[in-house]
Formats: structure tokens, sequence, C-alpha cells
């Protein structure tokens, strides 16, 4: 399936959907057209059953998301910026929040909006060509899409005050040394290798990942014991279907598991 935009590619096959942002010729920058359009990707996505996985990477070679539309952005009053920042953490939760894996492909650029969405995904895959960073305060503003609570979360509260207070830019493998980053890969193995992971987990149940996805992400501000009462909840809920027996009986079996993905 091939769904067309103005300012994002939508494609989905073999249980993997793959969002492009696509505006190259300002470096896949964000403005609130492309915001409603990934949001109503999103939502679409939410309740797709055919898609188990989800990818997010950035069309042409330079950039994933260079950030915000900073043309579009000048003339803003307080109350214009205020709705903009509020819009982009509301589409940012929704991807946060979706109950399959995301994976963020950066192929490039990740600056400011492009660090803050590839920090809403699960986990990011870079091109050693990649480059993240916070750099709003080289023009006396803040991150405004959820970049100063997620970052500090991600790297520790020290290291998230100095890119942000510095506006640094880090390149792939910095940002894998401080946790921001899962894998780096070269330039032309990225997309290969995103891909290989995904297809790896649209094989696993969907039940068993929604779980796991859901208990690490709500469970990780949260008292140990009550994360392990969520864990048992959801240990428990995998064997309400048929998916937990299936999987048991291919492994003694030593078979490949047939998964239906239902309760």
């Amino acid at each position: 399936m091939s769904v067309s935009y103005d300012n994002i590619i939508f494609e989905s096959t073999d249980n993997i959907g793959v969002i492009k942002f696509n505006r190259p010729k300002v470096l896949n920058a964000i403005n609130s057209e492309l915001l409603s359009e990934f949001e109503n990707v999103l939502e679409m996505i939410a309740v797709d059953q055919d898609i188990k996985v989800l990818i997010l990477t950035g069309e042409g070679e330079k950039a994933f998301v260079a950030g915000a539309d900073i043309g579009a952005m000048k003339n803003f009053i307080p109350l214009e910026a205020k709705k903009f920042s509020q819009n982009g953490q509301k589409v940012f939760s929704l991807l946060e929040t979706l109950p399959i894996p995301v994976i963020a492909c950066v192929n490039g650029y990740a600056l400011g909006g492009g660090t803050e969405i590839a920090m809403a995904c699960d986990f990011i895959y870079a091109s050693e060509n990649a480059k993240f960073g916070q750099p709003e305060i080289t023009m006396s503003l803040i991150p405004g899409f959820g970049g100063t609570q997620r970052l500090s979360r991600l790297v520790g509260q020290s290291r998230a005050l100095e890119l942000c207070l510095t506006g640094e830019l880090i390149p792939a493998k910095e940002a894998l040394t401080i946790g921001l980053v899962n894998r780096v890969f070269p330039h032309d193995q990225l997309w290969e290798e995103t891909i290989k992971t995904a297809k790896s987990m649209a094989q696993k149940g969907r039940i068993a990942i929604r779980a796991i996805k859901t208990i690490i992400r709500n469970g990780i501000d949260r008292d140990i014991e009550v994360g392990c009462v969520m864990e048992s909840d959801g240990f428990a809920l995998c064997f309400s279907g048929n998916d937990a027996k299936e999987g048991i009986n291919a492994f003694l079996e030593k078979r490949k598991p047939d998964f239906k993905d239902r309760l």
C-alpha cells in the first residue's frame, strides 16, 4: 500500500510501514502541514492490524529531518509559537505511544525537531554520516517538541543540559557513545540493516510485542515493584490467546511458529 501526501511518503509491505519525510529541498524541515500529514498517517497506522513495525526516514541523501522550518516561524507571536509547540508534542506523543515498534532510520542531519522525532521512536539506527543536536539556543530559542524532556531521560541530565545550552552538533558515533543512538552503520548499509531488524520484529507475535513496549514505556518512571506487577499482568495476558501456545509448541517441535496475532 502506498499513500501520497505533499510532505511525506507512506508505504507498507510485508507488515512493515515506512514513512519518509519528503521536503528534501529544505532538508525535510517540519512545518504545520507536515505535522498534520504525519498525524493523519500515525492515526491510520494505530488501527491498522496489518502493520507490525514502522520505520521513519528522510527523503534525499542529506537529512532525516533538519529541524523546524525556520522561515515558517519567523513571524510567530507567542500564542502561535505555543500552538506549534503543543501540536508537535501531541503528534510526537502519538508516535511514541503507537502499539508497534518504531525505528528511526537516521540517514543524515537530525537536528532540533529531527532529534526530537527520533527520540520519540523506540530506537535509533543511524548512518555514520548522521548528526544530532538541539541547536535552538543559537537562535535564542529552546526545544519545543519534547526535546528537553526526552533527551534528559535518554542521556542524563548533565549531557542533555550541555547539548541544549551549547547547541553542539554531535556525530553519530558520539551519539552512540552517550546512549542516544542504538547502532551506527556505513551509510550504504543503513537501510539494509534497518529493514533486517524490522523484518525480524514483524515475524514476532503482535500481542507480546505490544506488551513489551507498553510495559517498558510505562514502567520506566515507576517504582520497580509496580513495574514488575505490570510485567506479571502482561506475561499472563500473553497466555489468553493462542500465540503463546503456538510459540511454545513451535519451540518444542523445532519449527517456525505461525502467529495469528489475536487474543
